[in-house]
């Protein structure tokens, strides 16, 4: 481990234990760190070359925290290692990756859950977006340009035409919400299940400015084989049980070009991970009747009926 990376950030004598954490795709290195009295602190530590990217993120993460539910909360920002990175400091949030325990709760326990992850997304879309932070042009582009990418790889899978079809002819739905904060990767693998039964959300190093019907299309392709009835959960909350159909159109695109472009992503990964986004592609398929249909099989809505007494 290269301790000169930090031995220069204030505060590091008192740093007891220092754990290197490998989970997920950032390029950041992010530590578990234990001080002398028992604090525990996350310590992400970035190339100089992102200092403006990563004092921008520190700022969004401050506004996240100030809404109030559980999360990683900013603590300090600067340089390290002779001025060569940037560093921030986050609170730990104690407790258990979601995604490996909602198996173990019950349907109903699931459900409420997701409710729970359906709220704090609510609320970080409500933060009043600062002009600045507005894109000045859509996503279309980008995504089409990503498809294309997609229809020119040796990944594809079979029947995949009607799909890019479907893509291409409804691309234009998408963004026609007002821009919001997004997460940018809120699903069960970046929300911890804590000791209290709620939900802290931690990974905001993808966070953005956008449609914020776009932040739903990673239940389907992390949530649903975790659970059904969290992902039902979490879409029921944020639309206040009233989900309107555009919705359903809108997500329906997301789905279909992240189906099929996740393939192509996750070739810098390896033959491992393009199987598993090739799974997940096909399971999307079947899920949207390769998308002649716009919602999603696995919704279910007799589940808020079910459990509208622990709702109340």
């Amino acid at each position: 481990m290269n301790t000169n990376l930090y031995m220069d950030i204030q505060g590091y004598k008192s740093w007891k234990e220092i754990v290197l954490l490998e989970k997920g795709y950032s390029t950041d290195k992010k530590y578990h760190i234990k001080t002398d009295v028992g604090k525990q602190l996350l310590l992400r530590i970035s190339n100089i070359s992102e200092f403006d990217k990563k004092e921008k993120e520190y700022a969004i993460i401050r506004k996240f925290a100030a809404l109030g539910f559980t999360m990683s909360e900013p603590i300090s920002f600067g340089t390290c290692n002779n001025g060569n990175n940037v560093y921030m400091i986050l609170s730990w949030v104690e407790g258990r990756d979601l995604e490996e325990e909602l198996g173990k709760l019950t349907e109903r326990q699931q459900y409420l859950l997701g409710r729970q992850a359906g709220k704090i997304l609510k609320e970080i879309h409500s933060i009043c977006v600062d002009i600045q932070d507005i894109p000045k042009k859509t996503k279309i582009e980008k995504k089409l340009l990503q498809l294309e990418n997609y229809e020119n790889s040796q990944v594809r899978v079979p029947e995949d035409d009607f799909v890019i079809q479907f893509v291409k002819e409804n691309i234009n739905k998408i963004w026609s919400k007002s821009p919001v904060y997004l997460h940018g990767d809120f699903h069960p693998g970046n929300l911890i299940y804590v000791k209290d039964g709620d939900i802290g959300v931690i990974d905001f190093n993808r966070w953005e400015v956008g449609d914020p019907y776009e932040e739903f299309y990673k239940l389907e392709s992390f949530g649903i084989e975790k659970s059904i009835p969290y992902c039902v959960g979490q879409i029921d909350e944020y639309f206040n049980d009233a989900i309107p159909m555009n919705f359903w159109e809108i997500l329906a695109v997301y789905v279909a070009h992240a189906s099929l472009y996740s393939i192509k992503w996750a070739e810098k990964f390896g033959i491992e991970e393009i199987e598993g986004m090739k799974k997940r592609c096909e399971a999307a398929f079947k899920n949207y009747n390769k998308f002649k249909e716009v919602v999603p099989a696995w919704y279910d809505q007799t589940l808020r009926l079910k459990y509208i007494d622990a709702i109340n």
